[in-house]
């Protein structure tokens, strides 16, 4: 009787240098008897070589007929994503202090226009110099009482929306441009598994 075995194939591996990648790299197995879960894990699958560039994509289909041909007494059940992106990271050096600051710049003054132009666009200082003379009955034209308040609570709002003081987290509920940000990296992965697995269909994992 063959020996059950479930594995659920990993959606990334981040990896930082050229290396062979083994089965427990990219998937998660489960079976019965710890020996073969053990051999299984530590199976060779595919090294990642130059030619390769920056991504592979190791399909399940492959892995099962790599196992298969090595193992004759297990049965494969697949769970799970179909395929797993590996993504190879170059070390790379670190920035300068000018450069970061640079940077820092340029995005401070783009979020500043941003944020004025929208105030523009809908004149806010306008709205706020009515709110003054509905609540007082006199006109001024910089209503400092309500614009200084106003300034505050609009940082306060994007420290709340962004849920980020520089690597502090105020709670564990991911912000909306966490969200987007993974909605985003799981339609590249879709997008390059798809592409990869038809030009790498007839590779062999190892």
């Amino acid at each position: 009787m063959k020996q059950l075995v479930y594995i659920r194939m990993k959606k990334n591996l981040d990896i930082k240098e050229m290396r062979e990648i083994r089965l427990k790299d990219i998937a998660y197995l489960s079976t019965l008897s710890h020996d073969l879960k053990s051999r299984l894990e530590n199976m060779p699958i595919y090294r990642i070589t130059k030619k390769d560039n920056n991504l592979v994509v190791i399909d399940s289909f492959l892995i099962v007929e790599h196992l298969t041909t090595q193992f004759n007494e297990i049965e494969i059940q697949l769970i799970g994503p179909t395929n797993t992106v590996i993504r190879v990271h170059k070390v790379r050096k670190h920035s300068s202090i000018l450069l970061t600051a640079f940077a820092w710049i340029i995005l401070f003054i783009g979020t500043a226009m941003t944020i004025v132009n929208f105030h523009y666009d809908v004149s806010m200082q306008v709205v706020q110099q009515r709110i003054h003379y509905l609540l007082t009955g006199e006109y001024t034209k910089y209503p400092l009482w309500l614009q200084i308040p106003y300034s505050f609570g609009l940082g306060a709002g994007m420290l709340l929306f962004f849920n980020h003081w520089f690597n502090k987290r105020f709670n564990e509920e991911p912000s909306p441009l966490e969200v987007e940000i993974f909605n985003y990296q799981q339609s590249i992965d879709n997008y390059i598994g798809h592409h990869e697995n038809i030009i790498d269909e007839h590779r062999s994992p190892h």
